[in-house]
């Protein structure tokens, strides 16, 4: 199908499953707004407590989706894109591969017409 670096099918893998959760993509976006908040304010914002809100950072952080920077006392969490990057490029390159096969199928359904006329 696509051809990918060896580990970077796990990554997409991680990144996909990350991303199943509604709650961690509402973190993201509210990341992805804000910049580099807590999870104090980010669990202000959502409808979980702050240790629900930890957790699904964990398994952001796991997939390499954020990072947490410690300043002083508190850690700072932000989107790290990258992953995102090697994600959209897998999924580009599927969808490609699969316009491709719809092509061939579409070149083959025409020429069964033209031949039965």
């Amino acid at each position: 199908m696509t051809e990918e670096r060896p580990g970077s099918v796990a990554a997409v893998d991680s990144v996909l499953a990350a991303l199943a959760d509604p709650t961690r993509r509402q973190l993201l976006d509210l990341l992805a707004a804000q910049g580099q908040v807590t999870a104090t304010t980010l669990a202000e914002r959502l409808p979980v407590s702050r240790q629900a809100v930890v957790k699904h950072l964990a398994v952001l952080d796991a997939a390499g989706l954020v990072a947490g920077n410690r300043v002083g006392r508190e850690v700072r969490y932000a989107v790290r894109p990258a992953a995102l990057d090697t994600t959209a490029r897998w999924m580009s390159a599927l969808a490609a591969d699969w316009d491709h096969r719809l092509a061939d199928v579409k070149r083959v359904a025409e020429a069964a017409e033209r031949d039965s006329r």
